[in-house]
């Protein structure tokens, strides 16, 4: 409860206010490196969002549990790329991805992130645009393979021999036919491709069936033909994948796979200086350590492929044991190309795969105006609490108008600052949560101002109705930002999506409404109540003539204290 005028020391309060102003606008021009503006969501500055659906390898509907790791991988993956600024929640079986400013192109592709495993290469061949027919090479014999240059382009890869028992050797080539055009030859080699990659032996449990099958799938592949063709391969772990590297520039034919993606614990590009080159460091947890050296021991000079949804990111050759799970991937890579591969590494590896069905950009024009238009509805919102509290306050009205500008000028500061530190974005909901929190703010005034005249209608002064109608109008405005409060916190906890950014921003102002009316408005009211000025203390000019005019009327109709109020026959 606050202190009688008489003992309330007003300076004090105002100068612990201007405290915390001056440090959080210290804070928001002297730290940091971003503008001294908050940062603002898609539909504000304009941005991206994209709709990842999921799909499980059963075509049913996909586990929460599995959503809600892809979802947090997902999270740890854009936040490992340094996307700002961006959301990642579930919608149902979808993950939407929100990311503000130009920086779209990066979300678009994490659709891209499924699964992650490790097979050993049995041999692979680089990519030609047209088919044309040749020989395998002779069972031990090495390929001409040139390095493997998927998703890592200068990773060193020596090609391994065909196995002993590979005598399935390259499938015929098309027949040509004179009067086909290049599309119809081109056509044909999928369909054909089609149906040898759909061949039941790829999925017998006889190991000659199901080699021969795979030799056969691999020398009918053509990555430069088959680029959008969907059937490439399998992903299943137990069988044999036939596979193109990332940019479609080799092709290969892998065992089954023999260290799941998930028993990597981290990866991350370096530049080592010694050797003037990116490199990149991976390390494996318990069990997957001795899995890699295992696998590492059995197989040096061979090569092991890093496969991310059927697709071949890298196939390193293995120079020697690696055991204890620390591992470096050597090549000519660029410093974006040794990123990339981290990152595919660290965070590719998701319990589900993804396809975009929707992506969603808000150009800055449109973001601009939506600015606009919230801006211009809060100035209305806020021009009509000035003129109504003008007209009915009076000089009331004027510290009214006083108490909202410092609140503007706090909620400001914060915004900024929570922006820089946990990221948060503006958005147009939670434009509306400010709009509605200027009625909340005015709300406290006007309990504030009415009790005032209650207590000067029982024939008080203006002096000493201040202390007393302070005292019972803050438990009023306790209990009322306490509810409001609660409803924006429980709104937050249930919602998702801009609903969450609505619900933050009128806790957050229901909160600092507390602390202006507390630090800023009583101290301001009492100062006024105490003035010795004749326009300041004139309770016309603080709209409290008629009230304090009734007050006076009520206090003469009352009899004197031991004279009782007899009425006349």
């Amino acid at each position: 409860m606050a202190a009688p005028a008489g003992h309330l020391r007003p300076g004090r309060y105002l100068a612990f206010f201007a405290l915390i102003v001056v440090a959080l606008y210290a804070l928001v021009f002297f730290t940091g490196s971003g503008k001294p503006t908050p940062k603002l969501g898609i539909d504000l500055q304009g941005g991206t969002r994209v709709t990842l659906s999921a799909r499980s390898p059963d075509g049913g509907d996909p586990p929460r549990e599995s959503l809600e790791q892809a979802r947090s991988i997902i999270e740890r993956r854009v936040n490992g790329i340094g996307v700002g600024g961006t959301e990642v929640i579930l919608d149902g079986s979808n993950v939407v991805i929100t990311v503000p400013g130009e920086q779209g192109d990066q979300a678009k592709a994490l659709g891209k992130t499924a699964k992650l495993g490790f097979r050993k290469v049995v041999t692979s061949q680089p990519v030609t645009p047209v088919p044309q027919p040749s020989t395998p090479p002779a069972s031990g014999a090495p390929s001409s393979a040139p390095p493997a240059s998927s998703g890592a382009p200068g990773a060193s890869s020596a090609p391994l021999s065909s196995p002993a028992n590979g005598g399935g050797g390259a499938a015929a080539a098309p027949q040509q036919q004179p009067d086909e055009s290049s599309d119809e030859k081109t056509k044909k080699e999928i369909e054909e491709a089609r149906s040898v990659r759909q061949n039941p032996d790829l999925m017998s449990t006889d190991q000659a069936k199901l080699t021969a099958a795979a030799e056969k799938a691999f020398a009918s592949l053509n990555c430069a033909a088959n680029v959008s063709d969907p059937l490439v391969g399998n992903d299943l772990t137990d069988r044999p994948l036939v596979a193109c590297g990332d940019k479609n520039t080799m092709k290969y034919l892998l065992e089954p796979e023999f260290l799941p993606g998930t028993e990597i614990s981290d990866a991350s590009s370096a530049y080592d200086t010694q050797n003037s080159q990116w490199v990149v460091n991976l390390n494996f947890k318990s069990e997957g350590s001795r899995i890699w050296g295992d696998f590492t021991s059995k197989n040096t000079q061979k090569q092991a492929a890093f496969v991310l949804d059927t697709q071949v990111v890298s196939a390193p050759t293995i120079q020697s044991a690696i055991l204890g799970g620390q591992t470096q991937i050597t090549g000519r890579f660029s410093q974006s190309e040794a990123k990339d591969l981290a990152d595919v590494l660290k965070y590719g590896s998701l319990p589900l795969s993804f396809e975009s069905s929707d992506a969603t950009t808000v150009s800055a024009t449109l973001g601009l105006a939506s600015l606009q238009a919230g801006l211009l509805a809060g100035g209305i919102g806020l021009l009509i609490v000035f003129i109504y509290c003008l007209f009915y306050y009076r000089l009331l009205g004027v510290l009214t108008i006083l108490s909202l500008g410092l609140s503007f000028a706090i909620v400001y500061a914060v915004l900024v600052l929570l922006g820089r530190w946990i990221g948060y974005t503006l958005d147009l909901a939670g434009v509306a949560g400010l709009i509605i929190a200027i009625g909340i703010t005015a709300d406290s005034f006007v309990i504030y101002f009415e009790r005032l005249k209650d207590e000067i209608r029982e024939g008080r002064t203006f002096r000493s109705a201040v202390p007393r109608g302070w005292s019972r109008a803050q438990r009023t405005i306790l209990a009322s930002d306490a509810v409001s409060f609660l409803a924006a916190a429980i709104l937050y906890w249930l919602a998702v999506g801009d609903v969450k950014g609505f619900a933050f921003t009128l806790g957050m102002s229901t909160v600092l409404d507390l602390v202006v009316v507390y630090l800023v408005t009583h101290p301001l009211v009492a100062m006024v109540s105490r003035s010795k000025s004749k326009f300041l203390s004139n309770p016309k000019n603080l709209g409290l003539g008629a009230v304090q005019q009734l007050g006076s009327e009520r206090k003469a109709a009352r009899p004197a204290p031991g004279r009782p109020n007899v009425k006349e026959a």
